[in-house]
């Protein structure tokens, strides 16, 4: 089982309800499968929010990062973290 690569876009969709010049989907196998935004709830000195969708076995997660792209980091790492779990689960079960 391959690692499912992941791609950020720009969420045009729901930037009308609040400031969403600064969000952005995370997008797997052409679904939305999690969030990098700034949010205005977050800690002053990590605005930067990342989440995760339940999405083909995963548990839904979350933090708070100072930028971007330690959000996008963030995100990327926990995702290959539950990819690998994922995989080593299939692997246990064709034993």
């Amino acid at each position: 089982m391959a690692l499912t690569p992941v791609v950020l876009k720009f969420a045009t969709a729901l930037r009308r309800f609040w400031r969403r010049r600064d969000s952005y989907d995370v997008v797997a196998d052409g679904v939305m499968v999690g969030r990098i935004f700034l949010s205005p709830t977050a800690p002053k000195h990590r605005p930067w929010m990342w989440t995760s969708d339940e999405y083909k076995g995963r548990p839904p997660l979350f933090g708070y990062e100072a930028t971007r792209e330690a959000a996008m980091a963030a995100f990327a790492k926990s995702w290959r973290r539950q990819d690998k779990g994922l995989r080593d689960k299939g692997s246990q079960r064709e034993k």
